[in-house]
């Protein structure tokens, strides 16, 4: 494992890229690089959530990525809207479906990661697998390819803790390619941002509780 290594915050000086609109719900496709929420020293104020209530004022937070992972982030419109999502969060009633490019090829085609997670606090923000203390993480995975030493996977995250994609793929003997917390030097530098990217999110609308698909076209 990798320690926690300095960076430069440069987030990508992009417009937002809104994938879905209405009186309810706004989500956009965060683009790797940018902080979800603002981080306490100036230099990392620009982030996901200042950039959409610029634009959005009304649209409040629900949920966060990291900041190396792309893809759907939602935002409710108003605060009965933000504890409806919020809410469907909390009680894990909708599904979440990410795309990841790992090293090396992995056997099986389709497989389960049950492993509790714990913060490593003499490593923060780090996680790791703790059997005593760690809190149920639970993914499961499918493998849609896999070329010249390289597989690429849809994950599917029953829980939702920190960095759980990433510590899973790690247990799994498979990291996730460009991942600066928990790569080898050889993973890290094998692609110029972290291969994860939430793809979809299927959740209820706060209003009338119809199912509602929200897609980011996968940009690797």
């Amino acid at each position: 494992m990798s320690p926690n290594p300095p960076f430069i915050y440069a987030p990508p000086d992009t417009p937002l890229d809104v994938i879905h609109l209405d009186d309810q719900i706004l989500a956009v496709n965060k683009p790797s690089g940018l902080l979800s929420v603002p981080g306490k020293a100036m230099e990392h104020r620009d982030c996901l959530e200042t950039r959409v209530k610029t634009a959005y004022p009304d649209a409040l937070l629900v949920h966060r990525l990291d900041m190396d992972t792309s893809g759907v982030m939602v935002f409710g419109i108003g605060k009965a809207a933000q504890r409806h999502i919020g809410g469907q969060f909390q009680k894990r009633y909708l599904e979440k479906t990410y795309v990841a490019r790992v090293a090396g090829l992995v056997t099986n085609d389709t497989g389960t990661v049950d492993l509790p997670l714990i913060v490593d606090w003499p490593n923060r923000p780090l996680q790791m697998v703790d059997h005593e203390r760690g809190k149920p993480s639970v993914t499961d995975w499918t493998v849609l390819s896999r070329q010249e030493g390289v597989t690429r996977m849809e994950l599917r995250p029953l829980t939702g803790r920190s960095h759980q994609l990433r510590v899973h793929m790690l247990e799994l003997g498979h990291p996730i390619l460009g991942d600066r917390f928990y790569g080898s030097s050889e993973v890290i530098t094998a692609a110029d941002r972290l291969q994860l990217h939430a793809q979809t999110l299927h959740l209820r609308h706060p209003d009338g509780g119809e199912w509602l698909t929200l897609n980011a076209d996968c940009p690797f």
